[in-house]
């Protein structure tokens, strides 16, 4: 269960940390995205900081900190459900693929620092 729980939290991590620094770097695929879903550019780097702060949470769980990585964890789980819900009330469904794999990723990095604590 640890090999597991260590494994999707790094995955964790470096995916919300490749989307944090995708989202304050603007690419084009970000830009385009958050428009087609109505999220206006200047949100881009609040949003961005809430993810950054969902990976340092995670990874600060992984050195020891639990209950810093459980509240990491239970943070992104519903920035993701925003994203998500944001998504399918745009009616965008052709990214709700990145959203809705965010999402699986947090839930199951709960699931597994939640089996872990026990």
């Amino acid at each position: 269960m640890l090999t597991a729980y260590v494994v999707v939290a790094v995955l964790t991590i470096v995916a919300c940390a490749w989307s944090a620094a995708a989202d304050l770097a603007r690419t084009e695929f970000v830009l385009a995205n958050s428009a087609a879903v109505g999220v206006p550019p200047s949100w881009l780097p609040p949003l961005a900081a809430l993810k950054a702060a969902g990976a340092a949470g995670l990874l600060l769980g992984l050195l020891g900190v639990p209950v810093v990585g459980l509240a990491a964890a239970i943070g992104l789980v519903l920035f993701f459900v925003g994203a998500v819900t944001v998504h399918l009330r745009a009616r965008v469904f052709r990214t709700l693929g990145y959203a809705g794999g965010f999402l699986a990723l947090a839930v199951a990095c709960l699931v597994l620092e939640v089996a872990v604590a026990r």
